[in-house]
């Protein structure tokens, strides 16, 4: 054959694209990709050698004449174990199968692991010998990126994951490229600066404040400009709900991109309402096509939407923006992403391929880290250590953001030779003191009634129940009009067509009297002026004391946010539910104010403090890291923010168009990522047991590919949702 010939890909219209041509332009993407964090020989290296297995007779059979399937990943492998280079060697063979465990000298060859994989012996059964006719002899890399050389396992970990990929990512590209015939509508992005000039003269149109709110807003403001031209590394922002954090720190972000010439700007939320939000703010001063949103409940999948959307426009069957966009969430190749602490930080230590993408265009960017107390407790130290490895080797600048600071700056500071956390508005509580806006009291009630009658007494009061079963118990207590129920029992459309309802009454000034769980507490945007919040940690209390007040209309002394306690046995409740009530209930006997800034210091002390560093890595992700042959798909399983100990089920509503639509496609069998979207708008989660007693009812219709219906409409109740044995598996908080 000859070297001309050699083929890595055929496209569907007979095209051909050379072996050669293919692994010279990975190797150029993966080159600037690895340049970010001083490792372009690492990246070029890794592109050039990929695919080098195809250089043998059995694969270019297998591209040409359909013949078996080849492992061509593991050639390329062996290659970089004869110059030492684990790294590589991992990278490459992993490149399709997603990253590989590491292995031991024990390793079989039929194990799935590079130690194993490193075994087989190619060389008769598959020559690729060939590949020296048009690629250079590899020889060892000389120079690696400084951190590499510290005697912590994370570093080179984390590297490993970092050039994996920009090698997968530059072959996606690559490939891309070359099957769509350069005709891919990637990138056409608002450049940095323009997105500068762009939010600074929306701001101008604000004048000259005159309020002392205001004022006291544009304050924090400057101050985050001041703090944009400081050096790159970790900052905190702790601003209570009401002082503008949101646009403050963008100006931040874009200011400090600017000056240090950062390439994206990443938003890292814990809620998808809160997202939603943020992202429609965003996209209102910064133009909506350049603003990413990647969650569970975004679509860009224009290919549905032209049988599914009345209004799509058939004679505009190429839509840019919307394609760019849908792309630009595989790797994150836009300047402004607004995404999840799931998304973020599962793709963090992902192992898939798919989820590897985006990883390496993290590096270089502004983390901006809203509401940061939300890190989940079981996952706190590998979330931390991944943060402060992007700030400290791979030259981002994160801020955390929030209301209610938690104290992390322990955490940070044992990382290599420790990052300081530098606080953007250190008055934190001279700004606690001015925003203040409610006023907490403790109370005790004797049973749900008592708690009934009290919130009776009002026209508009919200009360935050700790569980669903609590929830629907006082919604049933509250009848009458201008009551209403909120749980995540309700699929989220109903929700939020109930949220748009309450809304309007309480602008209109009418009877308003909302049960709810804790999913109203944050990024929520009501404002009521009596609340309830049942005894829970002391963030959640805060939280939800966002929701009293908020517009400022009324003394802090009238706003009056009441704890209360409903007599319970404790043991009944959860441990991770039981523990920050307690720790609340011990700061508020040793400070008067709940809601300082020493209080909600001392709660998150203790917090940590009272679960201990094993529980705040439950899963031993570091410890496994910190070993020289690190298990990368084991950590990746593990590695899930949401425990996946919930069932769904499709709500049917026979007079929602929309809804019926859905229906009819998952029921004949169509189910594409798209579709799950826009279904999840009509799902609801349930506990295994509470599934199972579902099932046995014969209340489910079990739909191809996992998913169900709900098939008896008394099951699901117009106020409160989906009716299930409250008794078993209590949905706490949501």
């Amino acid at each position: 054959m000859k070297m001309e010939n050699y083929i890595g890909h055929t496209s569907e219209e007979g095209r051909q694209q050379l072996l050669i041509d293919h692994l010279k332009g990975t190797s150029l993407l993966a080159e600037r990709f690895a340049s970010v964090f001083d490792a372009p020989e690492w990246g070029r290296m890794a592109g050039l050698y990929h695919d080098i297995g195809k250089y043998s007779a059995a694969f270019q059979r297998r591209i040409l004449e359909d013949g078996p399937l080849v492992d061509h990943s593991t050639a390329g492998a062996l290659l970089m174990k004869k110059i030492k280079n684990v790294p590589l060697a991992l990278c490459i063979a992993s490149h399709h199968s997603g990253l590989l465990n590491m292995g031991t000298k024990l390793s079989d060859v039929t194990d799935g692991t590079l130690m194993g994989r490193l075994k087989k012996e190619l060389k008769g059964k598959l020559d690729y010998s060939a590949y020296r006719q048009e690629l250079p002899e590899p020889v060892p890399i000389r120079k690696a990126p400084a951190f590499l050389y510290g005697k912590d396992q994370f570093y080179y970990s984390f590297f490993i994951r970092m050039l994996f990929s920009c090698l997968v990512d530059a072959d996606f590209l690559d490939t891309e490229r070359f099957v769509n015939d350069g005709k891919v509508q990637r990138g056409g992005f608002a450049t940095m600066e323009e997105l500068h000039d762009l939010f600074f003269a929306y701001y101008a149109t604000f004048g000259k404040p005159t309020t002392p709110i205001n004022q006291k807003r544009q304050e924090i403001y400057q101050q985050c400009l001041d703090a944009a031209e400081k050096e790159p590394g970790m900052f905190s922002l702790t601003v209570p709900t009401g002082g503008g954090k949101t646009l403050s720190s963008l100006a931040f972000a874009l200011k400090h991109a600017i000056k240090y010439k950062k390439q994206r700007i990443i938003y890292i939320i814990p809620y998808t309402s809160i997202i939603e939000q943020t992202a429609d703010i965003f996209r209102n001063i910064l133009g909506d096509g350049n603003v990413i949103e990647h969650h569970m409940n975004v679509d860009y999948d224009k290919d549905y939407d032209k049988d599914y959307d009345k209004n799509y426009d058939d004679d505009k069957k190429e839509d840019d923006g919307l394609n760019r966009k849908k792309l630009a969430t595989e790797n994150w190749d836009a300047p402004v992403i607004v995404t999840t602490n799931v998304q973020f930080f599962e793709s963090l230590f992902a192992a898939k391929t798919s989820r590897c993408r985006k990883v390496h265009n993290i590096a270089n960017s502004v983390l901006i880290f809203d509401e940061a107390q939300m890190l989940p407790e079981p996952y706190l130290r590998p979330c931390i250590r991944s943060m402060g490895e992007l700030v400290a080797n791979y030259r981002c600048t994160a801020v955390l953001c929030t209301a209610t600071q938690p104290s992390l700056e322990t955490y940070f500071s044992r990382i290599g030779e420790g990052l300081k956390v530098r606080e953007i508005c250190p008055d934190t509580q001279g700004l606690y003191g001015f925003f203040r806006r409610v006023t907490y009291r403790f109370m005790d009630v004797d049973s749900l009634e008592s708690l009934a009658a009290q919130l009776k007494e009002h026209e508009q009061v919200l009360c935050v129940t700790n569980s669903k079963k609590d929830a629907r118990d006082l919604y049933q207590l509250m009848t009458g009009d201008g009551c209403y129920h909120l749980s995540t029992f309700m699929y989220p459309a109903h929700r939020r067509r109930v949220l748009a309802i309450i809304r309007q009454r309480l602008q209109d000034g009418l009877p308003c009297r909302v049960i709810s769980t804790s999913l109203i507490q944050a990024g929520v945007d009501v404002d009521f002026p009596v609340v309830y919040r049942e005894i829970a940690g002391l963030d959640s209390i805060i939280q939800t004391g966002g929701r009293c007040n908020r517009e400022g209309k009324q003394r802090t002394e009238d706003s009056i946010v009441s704890i209360y306690d409903l007599p319970k046995p404790m043991k009944r409740i959860p441990a991770f539910v039981r523990r920050p009530i307690e720790i609340t209930q011990m700061v508020a006997k040793d400070h008067a104010d709940i809601a300082s800034a020493e209080s909600i210091k001392a709660y998150f002390d203790q917090l940590h403090y009272t679960l201990g560093e094993d529980q705040l890595d439950s899963k031993d992700v570091l410890k496994r890291l910190e070993v020289n042959k690190p298990a990368f798909t084991e950590i990746a399983k593990d590695f899930k923010l949401i425990e996946e100990d919930s069932r769904t089920v499709f709500i049917p509503i026979d007079d929602d168009l929309d809804n019926q639509k859905i229906l009819a496609q998952l029921r004949s069998g169509v189910c594409n990522r798209s579709i799950l979207r826009k279904a999840n708008q009509y799902m609801v989660g349930v506990y295994e047991n509470q599934f199972r007693k579902l099932e046995e009812t014969n209340k489910l219709d079990a739909l191809e590919f996992g998913l169900y219906v709900l098939t008896d409409p008394a099951a699901y109740d117009p106020d409160t949702g989906l009716v299930v044995n409250m008794e078993d598996g209590i949905g706490i908080f949501l």
